[in-house]
Formats: C-alpha cells, sequence, structure tokens
C-alpha cells in the first residue's frame, strides 16, 4: 500500500515595498490585524522580509505579493510573485 505524497504548501504574502536599495532585493512590509487576548481590541502588526527581484523592476511603494522559497542568502527567503494594482 503506497502513502501519499504530501503536498508542501507554499505561503505567499501580500505587502508594501519599502525599500529598494540594495542589488536584486527588495524589503517589503507585511501588515497584519491581531486581536487581543483580554481586551480583544486590534491593532497592526507589520514585518519586514527580503525578497528576491531578479530584474530590479519593484520601486518603493508598489504593493507586491511574495511567495515563500528556498534560501538565497543568510536573511532572503521570498521572491517577488508580482506587483498588484
Amino acid at each position: 500500500m503506497e502513502t501519499p505524497k504530501s503536498k508542501k504548501i507554499i505561503r505567499t504574502l501580500k505587502g508594501t515595498v519599502v525599500s529598494d536599495k540594495m542589488e536584486k532585493t527588495v524589503v517589503v512590509e507585511v501588515m497584519r490585524l491581531r486581536v487581543h487576548p483580554k481586551y480583544k481590541k486590534r491593532y497592526k502588526v507589520s514585518k519586514r522580509y527580503k525578497a528576491h527581484d531578479e530584474k530590479n523592476e519593484y520601486k518603493t511603494g508598489d504593493k507586491v505579493i511574495i511567495q515563500e522559497t528556498s534560501p538565497r542568502s543568510k536573511e532572503k527567503r521570498w521572491t517577488v510573485v508580482k506587483k498588484i494594482t
């Protein structure tokens, strides 16, 4: 009896490019809403990811979708998929 092969779930996130000063790399800030466990108030939490941009085509302020990939460097584990208009 064969076991079914599990598909790896590829994570995607939406965010805004906040820095494009590096070669082939952009910094994308992802904003999320969290709910406080006691007071039930929603608040914003942001996290920054370094993402690979092969052609240096994304600039500061662009809204983009990033996708998780295998590590390209010490901190870069995401790739920009496309720009959201």
